[in-house]
């Protein structure tokens, strides 16, 4: 189901999109503004957590690493913002200003806790960036505890190439980036006793 932005109940462009104040949230889908979830601070510490990451594993290895504010277009009708992404050395490079069209090698979603969302980042979202032609999605989904990564094949559909609960893990796709999941958990943990003091 897509819930239109009352304030854009018209269809609009990905250059549109792209021109609208960066204070009016939303993906582009099927030519109309959708509302983005409303992430809670947990959210938002996971992404930080990837990036940090990401980011120093990416600089040893020729990558860049950016984050949700990016506006990627997938087709002519449909533009998404993942939660960060990733391109690996050798890749297109995207442009530093202006709608991205070159496909990261990596899309990172990171779930939150709600029907919608969750159906939106493991079924559309899914499809999305199989046709965009990003080589791997990882879906993170801090209520679950669970990491997941896609790979995309020949067919222009993703695998599933992992699935985990904790530990420290070797990615692929990535030379030497393992994620320490079991980490990440314990700091969520330690998050949250601390805001319930």
């Amino acid at each position: 189901m897509i819930v239109r932005m009352p304030s854009l109940a018209r269809p609009m462009t990905l250059d549109e999109w792209y021109a609208l104040d960066e204070r009016e949230p939303g993906e582009i889908v099927d030519g109309f503004l959708v509302e983005d979830e409303v992430p809670g601070y947990a959210h938002e510490f996971v992404i930080f957590w990837f990036a940090r990451v990401l980011g120093a594993w990416a600089i040893a290895h020729g990558a860049i690493v950016a984050g949700s504010g990016c506006k990627i277009a997938i087709r002519k009708d449909r533009g998404r913002m993942p939660d960060f992404n990733v391109y690996l050395a050798g890749a297109k490079r995207p442009p530093m200003r202006g709608l991205i069209r070159a496909a990261p090698s990596i899309v990172v979603e990171v779930i939150t806790p709600t029907p919608r969302d969750q159906r939106r980042d493991r079924v559309e979202k899914l499809a999305d960036y199989a046709e965009l032609g990003a080589r791997w999605y990882w879906i993170v989904d801090p209520e679950l505890r669970s990491f997941e990564i896609f790979e995309l094949g020949a067919d222009g559909r993703y695998a599933h190439a992992l699935g985990v609960a904790d530990g420290s893990i070797a990615i692929p796709g990535c030379d030497e980036l393992t994620i320490d999941l079991t980490a990440l958990w314990r700091e969520l943990d330690e998050l949250a006793a601390s805001a319930s003091e």
